[in-house]
Order: structure tokens, then C-alpha cells, then sequence
């Protein structure tokens, strides 16, 4: 599969198969996460693997609620991957405070598209969830209070005839210029 092959087939998965993942695809996707690149190398991520119950359904259930019920897939996915930031180093905090960015954000970010992109290429499904009860999921994955959750994954194999779906993305000219905005 050639890269541009592989960014058209990773799509966000929300119905998953009964299916166990292997170990070592798991593996090669959190390797392929861990060696992703970050502000200053100060790689401020933590991943916890969430695949044993009833915990992994604690966690799914803490991406949805009553009122909120577009998560509620989760609870099929055998697998979910909560990502921790973790402090950056000094120099890197020094540097958000001048320049006003958050980069360890953006870090996450590239590490959970790196682990999602990975994940494709073996043909696994995710989807990446920013919509969680962080105080639930800290609770129950006993994070320290002064971390934060950047984001969660949703892992597993699609269901049979799971439909590859047409990007739809905005045209070239909307968000493309050269030399000036």
C-alpha cells in the first residue's frame, strides 16, 4: 500500500467486529505512536492500553452519555487506547509561554494519527474520541489529577461490509495559497 493508499483508507470506525486484536498489531501501532515526532523531542505522552473487562466498558461508557450518544459505539471496540499528556520538558514549557502555543496539543495529535495510520496499514479500524468524561476516565485508569487526557482511540476490526467511505474534503483552492493567505 503506497502512503497515499493508506491516508485514503484510514477512515473513523464506529461498528466493530467480535473480534480480538492480536498482540502484536497492537504492538506495531504503539511502537509506530511512540516514534512519532514532538516539540523539542519531549514526547509528553503516556498510553494506556485498555483491553481487559469490565474496565474497557467503564471507559467506553465514560465517552457518552443520556444526552450525548454519539460515542456509543465504543462499547463494541475490544480495545481502547487513552493517551495521557505528560509534562514537556522545561525548555518547551518556557517556549508555549512566549510564543502562546500549546504544542504538546498538537504532539498528541501527530502520535494519534501516527498509532491510527499504523493501525490502517493492518487493517484495523479507530476512531480518535475528544468527547469523554476526562474525571471518569482518570478515576477509573487512576491517572494523577495534574495529568491530562489528549484523547482516546477506539481499536478493533470493522464489521463485514463496513462501507470505505469517499473523503470529502474541502477543494484545494479553500485551503491552499502560496506566498500570502
Amino acid at each position: 500500500m503506497t502512503f497515499t493508499e493508506l491516508i485514503l483508507a484510514r477512515q473513523s470506525v464506529r461498528r466493530y467486529a467480535n473480534i480480538a486484536v492480536e498482540p502484536e498489531k497492537l504492538e506495531r501501532c504503539l511502537e509506530s505512536a511512540r516514534l512519532a515526532p514532538s516539540a523539542s523531542n519531549s514526547q509528553p505522552w503516556k498510553f494506556i492500553v485498555v483491553d481487559q473487562e469490565p474496565l474497557r466498558t467503564e471507559v467506553a461508557k465514560a465517552t457518552f452519555s443520556d444526552i450525548q450518544l454519539i460515542n456509543k459505539f465504543t462499547l463494541q471496540a475490544p480495545v481502547m487506547i487513552v493517551i495521557v499528556m505528560e509534562k514537556a520538558k522545561l525548555i518547551t514549557r518556557l517556549a508555549m509561554l512566549v510564543k502562546k502555543k500549546e504544542w504538546p496539543l498538537i504532539d498528541i495529535g501527530i502520535t494519534a494519527e501516527h498509532f491510527c495510520l499504523q493501525a490502517a496499514e493492518l487493517g484495523l479500524g479507530t476512531c480518535m474520541i475528544g468527547w469523554f468524561d476526562e474525571d471518569k476516565i482518570k478515576k477509573l485508569l487512576q491517572i494523577p489529577s495534574n495529568n491530562s487526557i489528549g484523547l482516546l482511540i477506539s481499536v478493533g476490526y470493522a464489521v463485514d461490509g463496513y462501507p470505505q467511505r469517499t473523503k470529502i474534503r474541502k477543494p484545494n483552492e479553500e485551503v491552499i495559497s502560496f506566498n500570502k493567505y
